[in-house]
Formats: C-alpha cells, sequence, structure tokens
C-alpha cells in the first residue's frame, strides 16, 4: 500500500475518515514497528499530529478497517475514543495516544495495492509498504502465482491413460486415470494425482496379464504351447495330440480367455478300436479308412471284408459326406468308388465390430462348425449385442451381430448465468465428449474450465459455477443516507446504491453509484 495524508486542513477523526475513504482506501491501519519507523520518518511534523484507523467500539479498541481488536492504550479520559500518532514529536515520536473523536487533526490514510481479484485468485494478497506481494496457496508459485509446480511426466507401459489437466499438462492438480485392456488386470492405484510437493500420489500403475491354470499334456499324448503374454497368461494357445494307437478324444486345442479360464474341455487319448477306425478286407489284399468323424455300417455275405461285403458311410452332425456314399469289395480284391471323407460345414465369415475386436477359436477349420468367435470393444465402448457365437450344424450362427457403442456419461447442466460448449465425437454425453464452460459478464467461474467424459462413464473434475463478483460494502454517510437495489445479492455485480443527506446538508460526490463487473464502484462514495 501507498500512504497519503490531507494537506488542505484538519478534520475530526469522523471527517478524517470519510475523507480517507471518498479519495483513498481508508485511514492507515498499521502492522509493525518498521510501518511506524517509515511513516515517522517519511511525514512532515504537524502540530495537531495525524489521525490513524484505530476507535473504541463497544468497549474495545477496534482497527476500523478490519475490524480486528487491539491491546488497550491506557486511557486518560473516558472520553478520549480515537488514536493519534505522534510524528516527529521530540518525545516518543512515533507513539499512539488516545484522543477525543472531535479535535482536528490531518488524515493518515492508505491506498491498498491489492486488486479484487489478485495473486492470480491462487493466493493471499498481503499488502507492504508501497506495495504488496503474494502468498501463494500450496501448488502454486511466482510473483502472482501464476505458475502451478510440474510434476514428472507420466508415460505408463502398457496401461491405458486419461488425464485432466486443470493448470497445465501434469502439473499441480492434474488427474490421471488408469485401466488395461481386455484380457489385463491394473496392479497399482487406479487414480494419480500431482501433489504439491512436484510429486503424484502413488506410483505409475502397469497391467499384467490374466493367468489361467497350468495345462498338462494327456496320458499318452502330447501338449504343445504358444505363450503371447506370458507362460499360461492371456491369449495363450496350446494343440493337443496323442501317441500312434490312441486317438484324441475332446478339444483338439484350447485358449486362455480374457477370464482367465480356457476354452473347451479337459482331452484325454483313448486307445483305436479295429473297425472303428480302419476297415481290413480279410480273404482279399484290400483295404478301406473310415471318414474322419464319420460311421460305416458294412454287411458281409462271405465273411468279414470279403468279396460282396459292402459298407456305406455317413457322416457325423455339423458335417457332410465328400465322395462314395457306399463301396464293395470286388472280386479283385479292391474296393470300388473313393475313399469319402466328411467336412465340417462352414458358416459366413465374421468380423470384428467397429471399434471392437474379434477372438475365434476353430476346432474344424476356419468358421465351420464348432467355431467360436467371442466379441469384445476397445476402451471406452461397451458391446451391445451377444458376446460370443457359434456355428451350428445348419451352417449359421447363434445369436445377432454385436455392435459397439460408446459408454454414455450423464447430461451436463449449464450453470446459472454461464453457458456450455460441448463438442462429441462419439455421440452426444458420451466417451471422448468435452463440455467447457464460461461465465456471463459480471460473474466468475469457479471449478473446472472444462470436464471430460471417460470411460467409465463418469466426467472429471467438479461441477462448475458462476459467482457473481463482489463490491466493497457501502456505508452511509456521516450525515446522510443510503438506498441501495440488489439484482444478484448485497453489493454485488449490478447493484446500485442512491445516497442523499440531511436537511442543512448537501452531498458532495456523485448520487449513485453501481457495482462494476471489475469488483469496484463506478464512483467513489460522496459525503455530506
Amino acid at each position: 500500500w501507498t500512504y497519503h495524508y490531507s494537506d488542505q486542513g484538519d478534520y475530526t477523526w469522523e471527517q478524517a475518515r470519510n475523507y480517507c475513504q471518498t479519495f483513498f482506501t481508508d485511514l492507515v491501519a498499521i502492522q509493525n514497528q518498521q510501518e511506524i519507523e517509515y511513516l515517522n520518518q517519511s511525514l512532515p511534523f504537524h502540530g495537531r499530529y495525524y489521525w490513524i484507523g484505530i476507535r473504541k467500539l463497544g468497549g474495545t479498541w477496534t482497527w476500523v478497517g478490519t475490524r480486528k481488536a487491539l491491546t488497550n492504550p491506557t486511557p486518560r479520559r473516558s472520553n478520549q475514543d480515537c488514536v493519534e500518532i505522534y510524528i516527529k514529536r521530540q518525545r516518543e515520536s512515533g507513539k499512539w495516544n488516545d484522543e477525543s473523536c472531535n479535535r482536528r487533526k490531518k488524515a493518515l490514510c492508505y491506498q491498498a495495492s491489492c486488486q479484487p481479484f489478485p495473486c492470480s485468485q491462487r493466493g493471499e494478497c498481503v499488502e507492504t509498504i508501497g506495495s504488496y506481494r503474494c502468498e501463494c496457496y500450496p501448488g502454486f508459485h511466482g510473483p502472482e502465482c501464476e505458475e502451478a509446480v510440474q510434476c514428472a511426466k507420466l508415460e505408463p507401459r502398457a496401461a491405458q491413460m486419461n488425464c485432466s489437466h486443470p493448470y497445465g499438462d501434469f502439473s499441480y492438480n492434474s488427474t490421471c486415470v488408469f485401466g488395461c485392456q481386455e484380457g489385463f488386470q491394473r496392479r497399482g492405484a487406479g487414480t494419480l494425482r500431482c501433489l504439491a510437493s512436484r510429486q503424484w500420489s502413488a506410483e505409475t500403475p502397469t497391467c499384467a496379464a490374466m493367468t489361467c491354470p497350468v495345462l498338462s499334456a494327456p496320458e499318452r499324448g502330447e501338449l504343445n504351447c504358444s505363450h503371447l503374454h506370458g507362460d499360461f497368461a492371456f491369449g495363450s494357445t496350446c494343440a493337443f495330440s496323442c501317441q500312434t494307437g490312441f486317438v484324441l478324444m475332446g478339444s483338439e486345442s484350447r485358449k486362455c480367455m480374457a477370464t482367465g479360464t480356457w476354452t473347451g474341455d479337459v482331452p484325454r487319448c483313448e486307445a483305436s478300436q479295429s473297425p472303428s477306425f480302419c476297415l481290413k478286407c480279410l480273404s482279399w489284399p484290400c483295404s478301406c479308412l473310415l471318414p474322419q468323424m464319420g460311421q460305416a455300417a458294412c454287411s458281409h455275405l462271405h465273411g468279414d471284408f470279403a468279396f460282396g461285403s459292402t459298407c456305406a458311410f455317413s457322416c457325423q452332425m455339423g458335417f457332410v459326406l465328400m465322395g462314395s456314399e457306399s463301396r464293395k469289395c470286388t472280386a479283385m480284391g479292391t474296393w470300388t468308388g473313393d475313399v469319402p471323407r466328411c467336412e465340417a460345414i462352414t458358416c459366413p465369415v465374421l468380423s470384428a465390430p467397429e471399434r471392437g475386436e474379434l477372438n475365434c477359436s476353430h476346432l474344424h477349420g476356419d468358421f465351420t462348425f464348432g467355431s467360436t468367435c467371442v466379441f469384445s470393444c476397445q476402451t471406452g465402448f461397451a458391446l451391445v449385442g451377444s458376446e460370443s457365437r457359434e456355428c451350428m450344424a445348419t451352417g449359421t450362427w447363434t445369436g445377432d451381430a454385436p455392435h459397439c457403442e460408446a459408454i454414455k456419461c450423464s447430461a451436463l447442466p449449464t450453470p446459472k448465468m454461464g453457458q456450455a460448449a460441448c463438442s462429441h465425437l462419439h455421440g452426444d454425453f458420451a466417451f471422448g465428449s468435452t463440455c467447457a464452460f464460461s461465465c456471463q459478464m459480471g460473474f466468475v467461474l469457479t471449478g473446472p474450465e472444462s470436464r471430460e467424459c471417460t470411460a467409465i462413464g463418469t466426467w472429471t473434475g467438479d461441477t462448475p459455477r458462476c459467482k457473481v463478483i463482489s463490491c466493497p460494502a457501502l456505508p452511509p454517510p456521516s450525515r446522510g443516507q443510503l438506498s441501495c437495489s440488489h439484482v444478484h445479492g448485497n453489493f454485488t455485480y449490478n447493484s446500485t446504491c442512491t445516497f442523499s443527506c440531511e436537511e442543512g446538508f448537501v452531498r458532495m460526490g456523485a448520487e449513485v453509484l453501481r457495482c462494476a463487473a471489475t469488483g469496484n464502484w463506478t464512483r467513489h462514495p460522496p459525503v455530506c
């Protein structure tokens, strides 16, 4: 702050305060011995000395500008309710003295250096001699608290990160939410916040693949596995086979899914039994092979698989016969026709939904009977429709074709006396939508300037609101009256106050004052 005094005349204490409030801020409020020494050096000597901003209110000595009580100076008479300061006095220079409020002295005023919205609204403004300084809130620094402290930039491995930065990238109060792709689980905190200490609230999390139980080879069989993300983890595939003379019963291959379980059932190896898989001519050197996934029904005229024997072939459900439906053992010891085979019935080829993924396992060939396809969506999208589909014996798929829809957030209301401007990437108020907020003239935004719809269906930040700008409260003038109308609250933006004086007094100054959007009145208050 800066100091000023009345150089045109002397005033009573009330007149001195009106003078200071009209042309400056108020009567001086002294904080320490340094200010007393400064005033004693810089002000001229005046025989009646100077009024300062202390007065007895309700029996208590009080700084009138701040309404703070102070230690009572030793009174000499009961009617001495105001305080003067000795400047350049031969004895006791700089001392305060209680005095009758009707005595006339110089007005010692101060002009505040702190503005209505100082220190970037990120710290406390402290008045100093001739200026001011900012005491920044935790998390901010700089002469005007204009800079936020920085945390280290986060670069997670494998994890998906979605951040909101109210004061700049990876700075104070930046918040980052972490998630993992399907088939992976997060290890560590789900949300990190940049603290005033320049450190993050927790270590950066990682994503680890879901694990399935360890598989072993069936008895009389073998196991061959491939691992994408670690042994027996999400995406691992294991194929099973049997030794010569044994046939596999159950799933030929199994895959570790995102749920931590394997597809299919546990397979086993069983010994082959004639004639279930191999048919031999007993009286002639001829042979025929039973088709895999098929059956044979034979009739014998002259003994098993001898001249005149006939065999009819068919396939299991989900397979169609390719080749001869029946074969006959001829006099030459050979079978008529070609070796038949059973081919799996095919279904239409499936594709991944937009913004999604497709993961299929095929028992008998790509997109054939028994094939199973599992659908999933990218982060921020939810699957609508069947999660999995299976190719049936009819050549059609179970269920309906699924699709991925963006996860919705609740619709955001516009703050009272404000505006909201929203942009939508994937639909109204859905994942990726962002809304920016602002306020009408005379109002200031409290809360985040923008909010974003996250992958979990919630908005970043808190609900903002528009707070009306306040002006200093106006007292009625001495020997006068004050009449105010308030549109948005007492002594706030667009409040108007009309001044009048008692009979025998004339108003000096503006009749009407209005609270402006800057937080200041349009004119100085008048006096009577």
